[in-house]
């Protein structure tokens, strides 16, 4: 068996991304490099293709609209371009990204978007800042977009049953995708249960493979983001839809290099994300009480319950794989407002005293 065979599903998408990553780099000034040599000790392959990407807008967008760039080719630009670039102009990009096309399509970028990408654009300028090859960081003197919070979508335990219940009996779906149903009807259930019994991400249940699985002591063994490893427990009712799954898996023969994944499509090949995103839609959308859900409303729901039941926000952290539990803290806010109200009056000062 070859390497990429024999490789597990992590592994081959973090193939994936260094080989797009090389495709990217061809795209770039190749001062670039050295940038994304320096950071990549501490950031995964993943993260550095997002950051080219998104650097590689920025050049885009200077080579279209800036005078003393578009006289040379991207590639050709030296590494002196970035101190001729002023505040000014990183803002200007920034309002750029609201809207603009490129090659026919439309693209947009909400708060979120123009923080991620400014944020990308600071580290880049930073680095080179700090390796003293320029003398001046602009980018540093653009303030990051403030975020307005959005409020966090659960589903509360009669919408899970009623969820949970469509992927079962499959009554509100199309004739088309009613014929498909028999056939997947069980997987649907297995990973529709573990995403809500769990909370793991949904790459991290399409990346699971069937020795992942530990029924002696109901565990999963998953990749976190970062690429560390984790082991997650799971209880009855993620047992029993996996054991039911399992049952039907394993008199499948995958294609080649899918021997080993838990999760197959109908073209016996690993699941995709995308796959999995397209089922909770097509299940939610059925269910008329149901609010627009996605796998990670699946996630906060789990989170949501969690800490409901422990009131333990490290745990909830812990087992979501949020490596700062202010990130955990900011997603549940409202609960914590909850429960502080819920404490207000169980500490007495006096005991109630009878009049005499």
């Amino acid at each position: 068996m070859d390497a990429k065979h024999s490789s597990n599903y992590h592994d081959q998408q973090n193939i994936g991304n260094v080989q797009k990553m090389r495709d990217v780099l061809e795209t770039l000034p190749s001062f670039c490099r050295q940038f994304f040599r320096g950071i990549s000790e501490y950031t995964s392959a993943r993260t550095r293709l997002a950051y080219a990407y998104d650097i590689r807008v920025f050049f885009e967008y200077l080579h279209d609209n800036n005078s003393c760039c578009r006289k040379m080719a991207i590639t050709d630009f030296p590494i002196s371009i970035l101190e001729r670039i002023t505040r000014e102009d990183i803002e200007e990009y920034i309002e750029y990204l609201s809207y603009y096309e490129k090659d026919g399509r439309i693209y947009t970028n909400d708060e979120r978007g123009k923080k991620r990408k400014l944020a990308a654009l600071r580290s880049f300028y930073n680095y080179y800042f700090q390796a003293e090859l320029i003398e001046k960081n602009p980018a540093v003197l653009v303030p990051l977009p403030k975020l307005h919070e959005k409020e966090i979508i659960r589903l509360d335990a009669d919408e899970v049953a009623a969820l949970l219940d469509q992927v079962e009996d499959g009554t509100g779906l199309t004739s088309a995708q009613q014929r498909f149903h028999k056939a997947t009807k069980t997987r649907d259930v297995a990973i529709l249960t573990l995403l809500l019994g769990t909370g793991i991400r949904v790459s991290e249940c399409v990346g699971l493979d069937i020795n992942d699985v530990d029924f002696k002591n109901n565990g999963i063994k998953i990749r976190r983001k970062g690429g560390y490893e984790a082991v997650i427990y799971f209880g009855e009712e993620v047992e029993t839809a996996l054991h039911d799954y399992l049952d039907e898996r394993l008199h499948v023969i995958p294609q080649t290099g899918h021997e080993n994944a838990l999760f197959l499509s109908l073209q016996d090949r690993r699941i995709s994300v995308r796959a999995v995103e397209n089922m909770v839609k097509k299940y939610s959308s059925t269910v008329t009480s149901l609010k627009k859900i996605t796998p990670h409303k699946l996630r906060s729901t789990y989170g949501t319950s969690l800490y409901r039941e422990t009131g333990d926000i490290y745990l909830v952290a812990d087992v979501l794989g949020h490596k700062d539990v202010n990130t955990t803290k900011k997603h549940y806010a409202a609960l914590e407002d909850e429960r502080r109200r819920y404490a207000a009056d169980k500490v007495k000062l006096r005991e109630n005293r009878k009049d005499q």
